[in-house]
C-alpha cells in the first residue's frame, strides 16, 4: 500500500513526507477520520515510508515485499476483536491476523462493521482489551528484524477499554527507541484524554468527489455518469460509495418502503387506522438483517436531503429522480425545510445508532415513524 494508491489527500501525503524528510516524526500520531477518508490506508502507507526511510538500501527490496503482504515482523496491528467458536477463550489481535491482512488487501477503506462481518462477530461488539495492551507491550520489547523502526498501528482506537487504556499510557509516552505509533480512529472524544495529549493529531477531511469517481472507475466495472451519481450519494466516503455501489439494485426496494413510510406518516394525524398500517410498516422492516435497515435509514436520509435541496431550488445538486412516477417529488419537497430537517436527520442518526446497538428493531421503527408524523406536520 503506497501513498499514490490512497486516493485524494495531497497536503496529508505531503505533510506526512516532510516529516519524514526532516526526520520530525512523532513518536505518536492519531489519524481522525472516517473509514472512508482513507485513515488506514494513509497510516500502512506512511508506515511503509517509515521503514524505507530507516533502513539500509539493501533492505528495500526485503521491505516492499513484507509491506506488499502487511507481513513485516516490525509491522504490528491492534483492532477490535470478541471471541469466537474458533478462537481462545481470551483472543488478541494476533488470533485474527491473516483475517485483517485479507481484509485490509482486499480493500483497506472498509468499516468496522465490514470487519465484525468478517470475523462472525456482527451480533457482537469489539473491544481492545488489556490482554491486548500486554500483547503490545511485549511485541515492542523485542529487538527489530530489520534493524530498522518498529512501527505499531491500532486501528479504531477508541475501541480501547480503560483498563487497556492505562496499561498503554507509560508506553505511548515513552515508547522505545525508533518505535512509532499511529492510533486511528472516527471517535476521538472516546480516547483516555492523556493518550490523546500525547499524540500530534492529524484530521482526514470527506474525499471530494472526483477522488471517489476515480476510485469507483478503477475498483469497479462503472462508466463515468454512474460512479458520478454514486460520488454524490456518498458523502466524501469511499466505503460509503463502495456500499452504494455494489446495493444499488437495492435502491428500487428501499424507495417502495421510503413510500409507503412517508404516505402513511402523512396520513396517520388522527387517523388510527393509519397508524396500525405504520406498525406493520414497522413489523417488516424488524424482519429485515441489521445491514439492510441501516443502507435502508442512511437511504432516507439521502433522500430528505434531496427534497430538502429540491425545495430550495438548488436544482444542480439534486440528482435524485424516483422510479415511481407517481411519487410527486415536488410536492413532497415542499413539506421538507429548515424548519424540520435537522429534527428528522437527529430521530434518523439515532435509529442508525440504535441499530448497530442491536437494539430492539420493531421499537426502533415505530418510534421513528410517530415521530416523522410529528415533524412532517410541522409548520
Amino acid at each position: 500500500m503506497t501513498f499514490d494508491s490512497i486516493l485524494g489527500l495531497d497536503y496529508l501525503k505531503k505533510h506526512l513526507r516532510t516529516s519524514l524528510k526532516n526526520n520530525r516524526v512523532p513518536h505518536a500520531q492519531l489519524f481522525v477520520g472516517s473509514s472512508g477518508s482513507g485513515t488506514l490506508p494513509m497510516a500502512i502507507a506512511f508506515a511503509r515510508e517509515l521503514m524505507i526511510h530507516h533502513s539500509p538500501l539493501q533492505r528495500e527490496s526485503s521491505i516492499l515485499n513484507f509491506m506488499d503482504q502487511l507481513t513485516h515482523p516490525d509491522l504490528h496491528f491492534v483492532y477490535p476483536i470478541n471471541k469466537t467458536a474458533s478462537s481462545s477463550r481470551h483472543p488478541v489481535s494476533k488470533d485474527f491476523i491473516s483475517d485483517f491482512r485479507n481484509f485490509v488487501l482486499e480493500n483497506p477503506y472498509q468499516t468496522l462493521y465490514d470487519w465484525y462481518i468478517q470475523i462472525g462477530i456482527e451480533k457482537k461488539q469489539g473491544s481492545i482489551n488489556v490482554e491486548e495492551a500486554s500483547n503490545v507491550v511485549k511485541s515492542l520489547s523485542l529487538k527489530s528484524y530489520e534493524g530498522g523502526p518498529k512501527v505499531m498501528i491500532v486501528w479504531c482506537a477508541d475501541k480501547m477499554n480503560t483498563a487497556a487504556s492505562n496499561k498503554l499510557l507509560k508506553l505511548i509516552e515513552e515508547p522505545p527507541n525508533n518505535t512509532y505509533f499511529i492510533l486511528v480512529t472516527e471517535s476521538p472524544e472516546d480516547i483516555l484524554l492523556t493518550i490523546r495529549s500525547r499524540c500530534q493529531r492529524l484530521d482526514f477531511p470527506p474525499l471530494g468527489e472526483a477522488d471517489i469517481v476515480k476510485g469507483l472507475i478503477s475498483k469497479l466495472d462503472l462508466n463515468e455518469k454512474e460512479a458520478l451519481k454514486i460520488s454524490q450519494q456518498a458523502d466524501g466516503s469511499f466505503s460509503k460509495a463502495l456500499h452504494l455501489a455494489e446495493h444499488n439494485s437495492d435502491d428500487e426496494q428501499f424507495e417502495k418502503w421510503f413510500i409507503i413510510w412517508v404516505r402513511s406518516a402523512f396520513q396517520a394525524k388522527g387517523n388510527k387506522h393509519v397508524v396500525i398500517d405504520l406498525l406493520n410498516w414497522s413489523d417488516q422492516l424488524a424482519s429485515e438483517t441489521r445491514e439492510t435497515q441501516k443502507r435502508f435509514l442512511n437511504y432516507c436520509i439521502q433522500f430528505f436531503r434531496q427534497a430538502l435541496l429540491n425545495n430550495y431550488k438548488a436544482t444542480s445538486l439534486v440528482f435524485l429522480s424516483p422510479y415511481d412516477i407517481k411519487f410527486k417529488f415536488d410536492k413532497f419537497s415542499e413539506f421538507i425545510s429548515g424548519a424540520n430537517i435537522s429534527e428528522i436527520f437527529e430521530v434518523l442518526e439515532t435509529a442508525i445508532y440504535h441499530v448497530e446497538r442491536n437494539g430492539n428493531a420493531k421499537l426502533i421503527f415505530s418510534d421513528l415513524s410517530f415521530q416523522l408524523t410529528r415533524f412532517l406536520h410541522k409548520k
